[in-house]
Order: structure tokens, then sequence, then C-alpha cells
């Protein structure tokens, strides 16, 4: 049941629920917290915002207030690699990081759970990298109270599959560089994608065990490869090598090592000439010469995700279409934009 009683005979009163203030360009939080007991000094305060009356609560066994339920729906829609905030904030729990990772989350699922209406949950995108602390998510009960039976449906469906939210740590890789390309083993030019896939393995928590120039020769390739897995390499990133004219041949290196299951070509801009395959269990890596000159590329796209176990064959590349325009922002601000989204 919920009644409601003019400020100035709510003196004495406790709250039902937070209250907010929100300051223009300054602040925004609660003023009152659910539980506080109405002061005569905080009349004048609370018709600032707008409170001319505040709710007497009185709930029946069926009603559930909204920051019950708002720790109910965080408790089912957290994985593994999450937390939860201390406490409800204006009848809200946020979701976080519990480490560095990649977050995961089951769309179909968060989809059936806000298609209920009276409670939500938002989230970052899927497949987007995070730090330790970050908010993920954010969920809670829409009303004030709510039919309890709607937050046990919400979590019948949160708890049907997969988690719905989950942060997947990545593994530590031993990377072996391969970087082809005549004009560099010749010496003409200078190399420039060692330095930037060195620096984002080591971004990731992974290191760079060897680095092997190849001219663009398919044996030399092959043979550079297969000596990076012998030196101990569990990841092998090929740079260059990867186009269309006839001195590329770096795929068909990759393929003499022992690749299988690779799939060469992305909906991805830049990276649309990448490929991705294995060798036995250790994954491979071609990238296109565009890693050189853009800071963001597919490569930064698929890789978190082959740190998590995952394969990425044509099915998944498909997918990357949608969201796979790089805008080439003159301040780059990945993973804070739409590209792999």
């Amino acid at each position: 049941m919920k009644k409601t009683v003019a400020v100035d005979e709510a003196v004495g009163m406790v709250l039902p629920h937070d209250i907010t203030e929100i300051v223009k360009d300054k602040f925004k939080g609660r003023a009152f917290t659910k539980g506080h007991i109405i002061r005569a000094e905080d009349v004048e305060h609370l018709k600032r915002l707008g409170k001319e009356h505040i709710y007497v609560l009185k709930l029946g066994p069926e009603e559930i207030h909204e920051n019950e339920a708002a720790q109910l729906l965080a408790d089912v829609l957290a994985g593994p690699g999450t937390t939860l905030s201390a406490e409800p904030v204006e009848g809200k729990i946020a979701i976080h990081a519990a480490c560095d990772g990649l977050l995961k989350v089951n769309e179909e699922a968060l989809y059936r759970f806000n298609l209920l209406g009276e409670v939500m949950c938002s989230t970052l995108q899927t497949n987007t990298p995070v730090k330790k602390g970050e908010t993920i998510a954010a969920t809670r009960l829409i009303p004030l109270i709510s039919q309890r039976n709607i937050v046990e449906q919400a979590t019948v469906i949160a708890q049907q599959t997969t988690p719905v939210l989950e942060v997947k740590e990545l593994r530590k890789a031993r990377a072996g560089l391969v970087i082809t390309g005549n004009e560099v083993f010749s010496g003409r030019i200078e190399d420039r994608f060692e330095k930037v896939l060195r620096e984002k393995l080591t971004a990731l928590g992974s290191e760079v065990i060897c680095v092997t120039f190849a001219p663009d020769d398919i044996d030399t390739i092959s043979e550079a490869i297969s000596a990076s897995i012998e030196k101990g390499a569990d990841l092998i990133v090929t740079s260059g090598g990867m186009s269309v004219d006839p001195d590329d041949v770096t795929r068909m290196g990759i393929a003499k090592a022992g690749a299988t299951d690779c799939y060469y070509g992305t909906p991805v801009l830049p990276g649309a000439m990448f490929l991705s395959g294995h060798i036995g269990d250790i994954p491979v890596l071609g990238l296109p010469a565009c890693g050189m000159f853009h800071k963001i590329t597919v490569f930064d796209l698929v890789l978190p995700r082959i740190l998590t176990g995952e394969s990425i064959g044509r099915e998944e590349f498909a997918r990357m279409g949608h969201g796979g325009l790089c805008r080439n922002c003159k301040q780059c601000q990945y993973p804070v934009c739409n590209f792999g989204k």
C-alpha cells in the first residue's frame, strides 16, 4: 500500500527511498537516503527538490521494494569476473569488473530480461575490453515498488543459460612475431611493425618471446613460424604480405607451416585482409599492412577474444561487419567508441 503525506506534515517520518538532487554541471547524487528521519530543517530542502509530498509505504506480502529487488537482480545477473557495488544507490546497483579482461554479455537473455518492463539492466557492449573496477552494467527495479513475481520471473531468465554478464580474464600469451616483406628483410626500409605489435601485446599482459624477419618467400615464412613455435611461442602473429600482389605470400607460408581452420578476409575496416587460423592449438593471426598505419584495426578486436580462448572463424568475422567501420577519429578514444560494437 502506498499513500502520500504533505512534506510540511512529514517531520518525524522515515523516507522509504533515496531522494536525488541534481545541480547542473556540478552534482548528481543522494540528498536524502532511504531510512532518513525527516527533520523540520529538511522541509525547505525537500521542497526545493520538488517534493511537496512523500510516500508512506506499507508493503504487502506480494510486493517488493526497489532496494531489495535491485539486490536480487544484481545477484543473478553478475557472473564470473564481476563484483557488485556495496549497496543500492537511488535504487540501483552497479556491477563492476573484478579483473582486467573482456566483457561478455548474453544478449538474448538480457533482451528477455528487459522485455519484462518493470526491471532493467543496461550494460556496456559485449566484447568490450574492461579494466578492474570499471562499471560494466547497472540494474534496478523501475518503479519504487512492484509485484514480487515480476522480479522472480527476471531471476529465472537470468539463470536459465550462461551468465548474463561475465568478464573473462585474458591469458598471458608468449607471442612469436614473424614480420614479412622483402623491403624490411633487405633493410631498404625500417621495420615499424615490431614496436606496434609489442606494445599491443604487452598492454594486454602478454609478452613477445621472439621476432623473426622473413622475405616474401613461402618456405622461409613457414620455417620462421615453425621455429617460433619450437622456441615456446603459444601465439603467432605475422605482419605484412596479406594483400593481392604477387609477392604477398604470407598466407601460403602460414598454410605450409601447418595451419588449419584458416579464415581470410573480414568485413572490418581497417583490417579487411586479416587472417585467423590455428597450428594445432596455437592461434595464428595474419595482420595486413594497415596495422602499421592505423592505431586501431580488426587486430585489436580479435586479439582479446583469442586470449580468452575463443576461436574466430567465418561466423564470428561476419558478425563484425555491424560496427566494423572505424571513424578514424583525429583523437582515438577506443574502446570508448562504436568500433567493433
